[in-house]
């Protein structure tokens, strides 16, 4: 008998649904909403928030939960129930109060960000950051309490199950040991070399538009079941049978907003390629953010910056823009892809300097979490960790410490996924290479058909039915670790 579990089951895809309606009105917010609808949109947003509190707050609950644990399950039914429970407690150690608020002075910070940004103005930003941090941190207080962990750990568990400083602090540790003098031989070398041409424009949205629309197609993404829009901040979002897309457009330079919808194509293949048995159900949503990042990551970094895949993406740019000339072929975008150098926005870092991004991220949200820093201080403060880890100094706050989406909308832990993300993107991307020799050859047609069947059977479809680590295991044949992107770096810039 599995009466507790399949009641459990009933109950987890209620809260599913809410989750998808909650997604499908963040989208509609970032890309369509009337800044004028942003307290309504509050309103709606608070209100799923609360309902599913509520739901996962029943006192019902916990006896199922116990009980379901006596009943003979299949594997993956265990799998399942372990996610619930982890669900559980996150749920339960938050107030509904709290939830509440939290979710109102997210939306509200989130929308008031997109004129602060704009305005390059922080101190009109500030007063509601510093509630979202305030209320960040109570939340974080006690879900700390209920996982025995630091408020930190308990806010990155959020995104990346399991996941602890400790850990980080090792991984990024290797990194900094690493790429001072790396990233500095490179930028040296490349000096030497032709300067890599920037192709001119301008470039119409449109045409940039239908480019990236036929690079999704080329990966297999599917527009029954997705779309491609516009946002301030790129991002992938909605549900697994509605996945919603989003870039920014520069008319001046094509490059940045093509790479943006590879990423993005490369976490809308993830959550598509979910197994859709446990769709609706904890168990089939993906193993956090850590492996999101890392299939974004694989698509754009690892196969789509390749000299294989540039050399069927060039003619295909110059036949859009009507290029011509050298800046156009296949060689030359390859050096513009690979290019190192130092820059001020994360989104546009190249693959060396990157982690140096995150890294400064992950250390100032830490200091704020912590308390060891104030809010009102940041601007300073990141400025001066970008001067120490990067060699430049941001002009303004936009270019700064307003430039990224995640603080105002309430992700306090999410940064450092991104280059755990990175590592776990080589390690599958190099087990890849060997497990599927032709891989290559192609992408150099196009063909992203043999990578994506891989990935498949060894990342997407196993959801969230073992720990990153473990699927990284069972994929690479270790976990994560730095190995693999150090020796990818060393590979495709070392020279």
């Amino acid at each position: 008998m599995t009466k507790a579990y399949l009641a459990l089951e009933n109950r987890f895809r209620r809260l599913n649904i809410l989750a998808d309606i909650g997604a499908m009105l963040h989208w509609d917010m970032a890309t369509m909403m009337p800044d004028g609808a942003a307290e309504s949109r509050s309103e709606q947003l608070a209100t799923l928030d609360v309902m599913s509190n509520e739901l996962i707050k029943d006192a019902a609950l916990a006896d199922l939960l116990a009980e379901a644990e006596g009943e003979t399950l299949t594997d993956w039914q265990r799998a399942n129930l372990h996610e619930m429970k982890r669900e559980w407690v996150h749920g339960n150690a938050v107030p509904g109060d709290l939830v509440e608020a939290i979710s109102r002075a997210s939306t509200a910070c989130e929308v008031a960000w997109r004129s602060a940004r704009a305005e390059n103005d922080f101190a009109a930003l500030l007063p509601k950051l510093q509630t979202v941090l305030d209320l960040s941190i109570e939340a974080g207080t006690a879900k700390a309490e209920a996982l025995g962990c630091s408020v930190y750990d308990a806010l990155l568990d959020q995104y990346d199950p399991s996941m602890r400083c400790a850990r980080i602090d090792g991984l990024f540790a290797d990194l900094e040991a690493f790429l001072p003098d790396f990233t500095a031989s490179v930028i040296e070398r490349q000096k030497a070399e032709p300067a890599a041409l920037q192709p001119q424009g301008p470039f119409p949205i449109a045409t940039q538009n239908a480019i990236g629309l036929d690079l999704m197609k080329a990966v297999g993404f599917d527009f029954d079941h997705g779309r491609l829009d516009i946002s301030h901040h790129p991002f992938c979002g909605g549900t697994a049978d509605d996945v919603r897309l989003t870039t920014r457009y520069n008319e001046a330079d094509f490059t940045s907003a093509i790479m943006g919808v590879m990423h993005e194509t490369g976490h809308a293949m993830y959550e598509r390629g979910l197994p859709e048995a446990w769709r609706m159900q904890p168990v089939g949503k993906a193993r956090g953010m850590s492996l999101h990042e890392s299939q974004s990551l694989l698509i754009e970094m690892q196969a789509s910056r390749s000299q294989e895949f540039l050399t069927y993406a060039a003619p295909l740019f110059k036949s859009a823009f009507n290029g011509d000339g050298p800046a156009w072929e296949a060689e030359n975008l390859y050096r513009l892809y690979t290019r190192v150098e130092p820059g001020l926005i994360r989104v546009d870092a190249d693959e060396v300097t990157y982690p140096s991004h995150v890294i400064l991220r992950y250390r100032l949200e830490r200091a704020l979490i912590e308390g060891n820093m104030k809010l009102a201080d940041l601007p300073g403060a990141w400025n001066d960790m970008m001067q120490s880890l990067l060699g430049i100094t941001p002009p303004n706050d936009g270019n700064g410490c307003l430039q990224d989406i995640h603080w105002p909308s309430g992700a306090w832990g999410y940064f450092p996924t991104y280059t755990m993300g990175a590592m776990a993107a080589a390690q599958l991307f190099a087990t890849v290479r060997q497990a599927v020799p032709d891989v290559m050859e192609n992408l150099a047609n196009g063909n992203f058909a043999p990578l994506m069947t891989w990935l498949r059977a060894h990342v997407h479809g196993k959801g969230s039915s073992a720990t990153t680590d473990d699927i990284l295991t069972a994929a690479t044949g270790a976990p994560l670790q730095t190995t693999a992107f150090i020796s990818h770096l060393q590979t495709r810039y070392g020279g």
